[in-house]
């Protein structure tokens, strides 16, 4: 056993360089065609990308703090999904976190415990009873490699962090040991297990934690080569007793419209954005207003509000869309896939694109833990996939009044009773009220919806 993964003891590689991302996909968005028609519309409304000064070390306090929310044993589940968000593998996984060192030499320390699929040959007489956990030690991190190599995008009080990988190493392993183990060939495409590529563009982790216990969630986007999506990948993690994704607030398998219903709505709250590598760099803060809804034609549309702090400056960004099972496809060339727990996370359905015109693009991961309350941490490329800063939202979702075919002056000829309604399309939920006419001369009595998510207040 010991020489048969004496090779998962292996260090986790650093980080790539921008320049050899920029000319990867920048080649091969020129293969495809030597112009593009059109813009990536679909942005984050955050601030615009700033240059990484190298003169603007991190300090030696938020390192410490960063290292302090990492140290622990945590137990939990490793998840792989495909774009619609169905569940392909599920791995359990520990994780311990140490330091060694002091002041600016201090270090982390992190060894990841795959559980090791059983070997579908049995042997007779063989105690099978306790399963084989086999051992992946990840790179350490330090001073140096946060600011060059990780580019870590921190936000301590928050207590959320971004981060990025040369390659999907780690994560392809947890994967032949979880569900391969003792049974691995070492074949490049093993059949029936999507493998992460070997080459990939980006590799980011987005780490949000529990606001009401001691978990956390650790997701994963990997482009391909080409600058699209490969996989998704979570970690979903807790000290102590391990709590499964299924145990969340949305079950694995549960239907794309309840996934999308938690989404739409009106949601209010704060953003801070920070530059990448720069503890304590805080570039921006500001109010956000996201309204997501599905008319009855079922095309999504979003409007994204952002007024930065102590101003009257505004960011509106529009988008229109469609849904198609658990995949949301926005125009402009975003995609959000729609994950079981709560969970989205948003990418761009081509880098490539964005590279060949100079764009900055985006990667986005949301966990809304609790009806009613979410938070997001969007981590921002520029066109060499440099990551230059990170965005944290906190929002919560508010009441909407609204009326349908009759105006607010109109309704005081009505007097109004109270019901529900289910929106035509979605099975969406709503506070409704039934308005009748005073005049018996009047016409027949009309529906106007005048409410709030019923969903949201139990209603």
């Amino acid at each position: 056993m010991a020489e048969t993964f004496a090779g998962l003891r292996i260090v986790a590689s650093a980080v790539p360089q921008p320049q050899t991302l920029h000319r990867r996909l920048l080649r091969a968005a020129l293969r495809k065609s030597p112009f593009w028609g059109g813009r990536l519309r679909a942005r984050a409304a955050v601030a615009g990308p700033p240059e990484v000064d190298d003169d603007d070390a991190m300090s030696i306090d938020n390192l410490h703090r960063f290292f302090d929310l990492n140290i622990g044993r945590w137990n939990g589940s490793f998840y792989q999904f495909d774009a619609h968000g169905r569940v392909l593998q599920d791995i359990s996984t520990r994780l311990s976190v140490s330091t060694y060192g002091e002041d600016d030499l201090i270090s982390l320390l992190q060894s990841l415990y795959i559980k090791q699929a059983s070997s579908k040959i049995s042997v007779v007489d063989e105690d099978d009873s306790e399963s084989e956990w086999v051992e992946y030690k990840i790179k350490e991190t330090n001073m140096f490699t946060v600011d060059k190599y990780q580019q870590i995008g921190f936000f301590p009080e928050e207590k959320a962090f971004a981060l990025r990988y040369q390659t999907a190493g780690m994560l392809e392993t947890v994967l032949r040991v979880g569900v391969l183990g003792e049974d691995d060939t070492g074949e490049e495409s093993p059949k029936n297990l999507k493998i992460p590529s070997r080459k990939p563009s980006i590799v980011c982790e987005n780490c949000l934690y529990s606001l009401e216990g001691n978990g956390r969630v650790r997701a994963f986007h990997i482009m391909d080569p080409k600058g699209v999506l490969d996989t998704l990948l979570v970690f979903h993690e807790k000290q102590g007793v391990p709590q499964a994704l299924i145990d969340s607030s949305i079950d694995p398998e549960s239907a794309s419209s309840d996934r999308i219903n938690a989404l739409l709505g009106r949601w209010e709250g704060r953003s801070v954005t920070k530059r990448s590598g720069v503890y304590g760099a805080t570039l921006a803060e500001a109010d956000t207003v996201v309204v997501l809804e599905m008319d009855s034609n079922g095309q999504l549309i979003q409007d994204t509000i952002s007024t930065k702090s102590g101003t009257s400056t505004t960011t509106t960004v529009n988008w229109t869309g469609s849904a198609s099972n658990n995949l949301l496809q926005f125009d402009g060339g975003y995609e959000m896939t729609l994950l079981p727990g709560g969970m989205y996370m948003g990418y761009p359905s081509d880098i490539s694109k964005c590279v060949a015109q100079l764009d900055s693009f985006h990667l986005e991961f949301c966990w809304m833990e609790s009806p009613g309350k979410r938070q997001r941490l969007v981590r921002t490329y520029d066109s060499a996939g440099l990551a230059v800063s990170s965005t944290y939202f906190l929002e919560s979702k508010v009441a909407v009044n609204w009326l349908v075919r009759r105006s607010a002056a109109e309704m005081g000829r009505y007097r109004l009773k109270s019901g529900r309604a289910l929106h035509p399309h979605t099975g969406h939920s709503f506070v409704v009220a039934r308005a009748e006419r005073n005049s018996r001369d009047d016409d027949l009595d009309s529906w106007v919806r005048v409410g709030v998510r019923s969903d949201q207040f139990g209603l």
